[in-house]
């Protein structure tokens, strides 16, 4: 089983409009709600990989509970492409383990212009958590890691969550021997990654706000400096880059592609994640993490990952690796 921890669950709301103007009214094209939050992301994707999946973090409030039930009633993304390929893996379950908080879980809004494809995204804070719910979660998580293969910390912290608490959750992690992924930004990431994870995965920009430098070598050289047992940086349309006690990789997606990046990212993280499960190559999962953010990008759906295009994608990825040491 893999876990992920998303401290700051949230509804994802996604509008679509013609097109978005600033000033002016808007009919919506079409509307989707889904559970959301990195994490979720992360859970839904390795579902479809074929991985069992448990997921912790806080909920509440009336917001809260249309994400527990929009969760329980997830079908399989690759339903269709199932009926037709028998060689797709079935989605694996995902195991709600969620905290129930009294706060109001918060929303996400993406306004998508489908003239550009660009998107707008509106993001709340999240509710206020209280000590005696961070100490819940806390005993929560510890269960959770008695059974299982890897763990990934994703997203932002809500109101009330001291700033190292992904450095705590890291080192539990640690101490149960259960390899811990990091994906979160600003003072928590420099924390967490003091704590020494088995791998962080920030974007280029959090990247230069840990490190203050945006020559993305140099940068994810230094941010492996600072604790991180490897790196992985999200280069955007430039792939990925990894910097491991292996060795050092760039794996780039065959060509640029056009669409809605909104959990792309997370895409990635869940490539990373099963690759080291499944005990894959440094070059394999960087293959699977750009194959699986591209085609997150080209689907249709916002989160969501074409699988047609992933398997197309999967043996284009370029893998280049660096001579020079770690």
């Amino acid at each position: 089983m893999i876990l992920t921890v998303t401290l700051n669950t949230a509804l994802d709301l996604t509008y679509g409009v013609p097109e978005l103007v600033p000033h002016a009214s808007h009919r919506v094209s079409d509307m989707s709600e889904r559970p959301g939050g990195k994490g979720l992301n992360v859970a839904r994707v390795l579902s479809a990989l074929g991985h069992e999946t448990a997921v912790t973090g806080f909920a509440g409030g009336s917001t809260g509970a249309v994400l527990r039930e929009l969760l329980a009633g997830l079908p399989p993304q690759d339903a269709d492409t199932k009926a037709e390929n028998d060689a797709t893996p079935a989605a694996a379950p995902i195991t709600d383990a969620l905290v129930t908080v009294a706060g109001n879980t918060r929303r996400t809004i993406a306004v998508v212009d489908r003239a550009t494809g660009d998107t707008t995204q509106l993001n709340e804070p999240g509710p206020l958590v209280t000590a005696d719910e961070w100490t819940a979660l806390l005993g929560r998580y510890e269960e959770l890691l008695t059974g299982a293969d890897a763990v990934a910390l994703c997203g932002s912290l809500p109101p009330g969550i001291h700033v190292g608490a992904y450095a705590e959750l890291v080192r539990l992690a640690r101490t149960a021997g259960v390899p811990v992924l990091l994906d979160t930004s600003g003072e928590p990431l420099r924390r967490g990654i003091a704590a020494r994870p088995d791998l962080v995965k920030p974007n280029a920009d959090e990247l230069a706000q840990l490190t203050g430098s945006r020559e993305p070598l140099r940068a994810t050289r230094d941010a492996r400096r600072r604790g991180a047992h490897g790196v992985v940086a999200s280069l955007g349309p430039d792939g990925m880059l990894a910097v491991t006690p292996d060795g050092v990789w760039q794996a780039s997606p065959p060509a640029k592609v056009l669409g809605n990046p909104t959990g792309a990212g997370d895409s990635a993280v869940a490539g990373l994640l099963s690759g080291l499960v499944e005990g894959l190559s440094w070059p394999d999962r960087l293959r699977r993490a750009v194959a699986l953010s591209t085609a997150t990008v080209l689907s249709p759906t916002a989160g969501d990952f074409d699988r047609a295009a992933y398997e197309e994608l999967l043996s284009r990825v370029g893998i280049e690796e660096h001579t020079t040491a770690a």
